[in-house]
C-alpha cells in the first residue's frame, strides 16, 4: 500500500497511508501525541531509577518515538538500551520528508532522524555514548515467537488500532510481552479500549488509565508487578 507524509494539527508530519484514513500518529499532533505518552507517561518516570534503561518499541515507523527518547536521554545523561521492530521501513526519501529535526532544532548530527534510520538493521549501533540502537526488521509475531532473551524496563506499544490489526492486541501478545519485561516495568499505549485493557490484565499486567493528548481523552499505563 502506498504511503504519504501528512501534516498533523501541531505543525508535525506524519504517515498516511494512502486511499485509508490510517495513518502513524494521531491528526491531532504526531509530536505533542508522542511526547505526552511515550516520554512523558513512559520514559521520564523510569528514566532517573535504572543504571541503563532497557526500551522496547514495537513499530519503529516514523522514528518519533526513538528520536524524541535520544533528544531526552542526552538532556538527562542517562544511558539507554533502545531495541525495535519494524517489518516495513521508510524510504530514505520518506525520511528526508519530515520535519521533526527543523522543528526540535536538533542540528544535523548523528543524533538526527536521519541517522536513527540510517542504522544498520538486525546490528547493535552506539548513536551516542548514552543511546545504543538495534533495530530489527521482523514482525511483532516474529519477534515474540523467538525465546526470551532480553528484558525490559519499558515498552512503547505503538502499533496498528485494533480495528485495523486486532492480533497484535491480544491476550497471548500481551503474555509474552510480560514475560520479556522487568518487575515493575512499565507498557505505555495509546489506546485505552476495555478489550485491550483486558488482554493486559489476563497477562497479569496492572492498568491504569491516564488522561491522553489532544484529541484522545485516556491513555494507558500497565506495569508488571
Amino acid at each position: 500500500m502506498e504511503r504519504h507524509i501528512q501534516l498533523t494539527d501541531d505543525g508535525s508530519h506524519t504517515i498516511g497511508l494512502s486511499g485509508t484514513k490510517v495513518t502513524y500518529h494521531s491528526t491531532h499532533g504526531a509530536l505533542q501525541e508522542s511526547m505526552h505518552i511515550f516520554i512523558q507517561a513512559g520514559l521520564r518516570p523510569l528514566l532517573q531509577q535504572h543504571t541503563c534503561l532497557h526500551i522496547f518499541e514495537m513499530g519503529f515507523g516514523t522514528g518519533l518515538n526513538a528520536l524524541l527518547t535520544l533528544q531526552e536521554v542526552i538532556a538527562a545523561q542517562q544511558p539507554v538500551y533502545y531495541e525495535t521492530v519494524e517489518l516495513y521501513p521508510l524510504s530514505a526519501a520518506e525520511v528526508q520528508a519530515l520535519n521533526y529535526d527543523s522543528l526540535l532544532n536538533i542540528p544535523a548530527t548523528n543524533c538526527n532522524l536521519v541517522s536513527l534510520h540510517e542504522a544498520p538493521w538486525e546490528q547493535e549501533m552506539g548513536l551516542h555514548p548514552l543511546f545504543t540502537l538495534y533495530k530489527r526488521q521482523l514482525s511483532l509475531a516474529q519477534y515474540l515467537s523467538a525465546p526470551v532473551t532480553k528484558q525490559y524496563h519499558l515498552i512503547y506499544f505503538d502499533a496498528f488500532a485494533p480495528e485495523i490489526q486486532p492480533e497484535l492486541w491480544s491476550p497471548a501478545v500481551f503474555e509474552h510481552l510480560a514475560a520479556r519485561m522487568y518487575p515493575g516495568a512499565a507498557l505505555v499505549t495509546y489506546c485505552s479500549k476495555g478489550v485491550v485493557r483486558r488482554a493486559m490484565q489476563s497477562a497479569g499486567l496492572q492498568v491504569t488509565k491516564q488522561p491522553g493528548p489532544p484529541g484522545k481523552r485516556e491513555i494507558v499505563v500497565s506495569r508488571k508487578l
